[in-house]
């Protein structure tokens, strides 16, 4: 799942912190706010806190205008209650809008060097790895790119999910700026093919790179985790800090079930699961072993 709602925003909250300023274009008062941060919350497990409520309208307005609502009452209420048009899409491009994608290539770069000494050490094949918020594709990549570089393709797949199908098609595409951060010019040449032309400045995953990752998405919400075979290596990072405590225990009880015992779990750098000893006891620098 992508991380919600980045810190920059078209909105201007009032002194009262409601978007409702009177040059804009709907209002947008504390019932609305409380409405949309409970349907976030049932959809997608994410907690908006109260200081959101400007960003929450710069995003969603957006749908307002696409979709002719006049109101965010109007559009809440047809998004619940469709006619048959909104239904499951609309329902997607309203998670669209409340989450926002901060990644780069090789991220928390010591995660990868630890992943590296990690697959070296292991035997068996197949080896299944599952990066569960994809975002635009650098994190699967990367994850890819090592195991590339340190045990070879043979037997290893992974898995890369986003509840952003948005995100997805971008990550899916492989294309990205020729400058993006984290790539040394050794991995360029390696794992990437160099537009030409009109293409000039931007880069494509290579063929055989691509091939090892499954794009699908995915709601960390669902009941249904039908994920195939379970997972040697689960990269799951900066995403428990948008749920509250009793969502992140029922995440962790699911990701606990879908891998297999011995399995790490690699996490962001300010989340911390040590009251979840019972399924993760700690490996690394924000490296978790499964019990």
């Amino acid at each position: 799942m992508s991380a919600v709602l980045s810190p920059a925003s078209a909105a201007t909250p009032r002194a009262d912190g409601l978007a409702g300023a009177a040059d804009q274009e709907f209002s947008f008062g504390t019932a609305d706010f409380e409405r949309v941060r409970q349907l976030i919350y049932q959809r997608a497990g994410i907690s908006l806190h109260s200081g959101k409520q400007a960003m929450v309208y710069s995003r969603l307005s957006r749908r307002l205008r696409e979709t002719g609502h006049k109101s965010f009452s109007s559009y809440l209420q047809w998004l619940e209650h469709p006619q048959g048009v909104a239904g499951d899409a609309e329902w997607q491009e309203f998670v669209n809008c409340l989450t926002t994608n901060l990644t780069s290539f090789f991220r928390e770069e010591h995660h990868f060097h630890e992943l590296a000494r990690d697959l070296k050490g292991r035997t068996q094949r197949p080896l299944r790895i599952w990066c569960n918020a994809a975002s635009t594709g650098e994190e699967p990549y990367s994850i890819a790119m090592t195991v590339c570089e340190s045990v070879g393709t043979s037997g290893v797949s992974i898995f890369a999910s986003d509840i952003d199908t948005k995100v997805l098609a971008t990550a899916s595409r492989g294309v990205y700026a020729a400058d993006s951060r984290g790539l040394s010019e050794q991995r360029l040449k390696t794992h990437f093919l160099r537009g030409k032309g009109a293409n000039a400045g931007f880069i494509r995953v290579k063929p055989e790179l691509a091939k090892l990752i499954d794009f699908r998405a995915h709601n960390l919400m669902s009941v249904n985790w039908s994920l195939g075979d379970p997972f040697d290596v689960v990269f799951c990072r900066n995403v428990m800090i948008y749920f509250d405590a009793p969502t992140q225990r029922k995440v962790l009880e699911r990701i606990h079930r879908v891998m297999k015992p011995g399995g790490l779990l690699y996490v962001g750098h300010s989340e911390n699961f040590s009251d979840a000893r019972d399924l993760f006891r700690l490996r690394g620098k924000t490296i978790y072993e499964r019990v």
